[in-house]
């Protein structure tokens, strides 16, 4: 059931909502594992690798609210409950408990990559269905690659 009528065509409609929810999915679940790391990061690096997490968050938390709302701009209702990130997100498992400072590092290389892969792909596959939404998917791709720029050079 659509409340809000999309103007784009049903097929169109069908890639661009599939990317909108991959990629809000993706942001929810980023947001939480870098918050997760955040609170159990230790080592002699914690406090400018646990402020650089927030930043991570707050990247996450924004662009995953304006991916929502585009998907019910389009008249797609946004799936962010944890049940549907837990199934079906792109991220790998975070460590339990304590997390060493280095690889708190890698895990955010490892999690940024792998939603910076996903990301791409949907800015390749919302090109011709709904540049609106690949200039969302693109916006956010600089930011997600930036912060992983930043967390490969802590890692060395």
């Amino acid at each position: 059931m659509y409340v809000v009528k999309s103007p784009l065509p049903e097929a169109d409609l069908k890639t661009v909502s599939e990317a909108l929810q991959g990629a809000l999915v993706d942001l929810v679940d980023l947001s939480l594992v870098a918050k997760q790391i955040h609170w159990n990061i230790v080592g002699p690096r914690f406090r400018s690798i646990h402020l650089q997490l927030d930043e991570v968050v707050a990247t996450a938390r924004t662009h995953s609210d304006t991916v929502a709302e585009r998907a019910a701009t389009l008249g797609v209702s946004p799936d962010g409950r944890a049940g549907t990130v837990a199934a079906t997100s792109g991220i790998g498992k975070v460590p339990d408990g304590w997390v060493k400072d280095t690889d708190a590092v890698g895990t955010l290389v490892d999690a940024l990559g792998a939603v910076i892969t996903r990301m791409r792909q949907r800015v390749n596959s919302t090109a011709d269905p709904d540049p609106v939404s690949q200039d969302i998917f693109i916006g956010i791709t600089a930011d997600l690659e930036k912060h992983h720029w930043m967390f490969q050079a802590e890692h060395g």
